[in-house]
């Protein structure tokens, strides 16, 4: 099993995540895609992109209608990428298990009301989004 946190976008606290703005999501990833570009696309619309930060570090990455999952990413600049996409996009990124939700304060108030209490407000960077997700620290 792998650990996969999401990036969604919630708009007036609506229960259901919006469908990310895609060529966003395009501008954002596909800088750091090292994948065939003839296989990013699938036959839905979803995007699917194996990410990889410039210290090497790596994340696959799946954009759809729902929100972008970002499976086993390492620590460290694969972190910058999914905080610049969260803050690009105005989302909040979400942990798997117990959800823990980790936002800006600007994205706060849009949260539904059952993950707006425990949400984890902080300065989006990757090395805040790192520690918030997974408790290390990079040295």
């Amino acid at each position: 099993m792998s650990w996969s946190p999401a990036v969604y976008k919630f708009v007036a606290g609506d229960e259901e995540p919006v469908a990310p703005d895609m060529a966003l999501v395009r501008a954002v990833l596909e800088p750091y895609d090292v994948t065939d570009p003839r296989r990013r696309a699938d036959a839905d619309g979803g995007l699917g992109l194996l990410v990889r930060a410039p210290d090497g570090s790596e994340a696959e990455m799946y954009a759809d209608e729902h929100g972008v999952s970002v499976v086993r990413p390492q620590g460290g600049g694969v972190f910058d990428i999914m905080a610049e996409l969260a803050c690009r996009l105005g989302a909040v990124v979400i942990a798997p298990g117990d959800p823990m939700v980790v936002c800006r304060l600007e994205e706060h108030p849009h949260l539904p009301p059952s993950l707006r209490e425990a949400a984890h407000v902080i300065e989006m960077t990757g090395e805040n989004l790192e520690f918030a997700l997974t408790g290390n620290r990079r040295p």
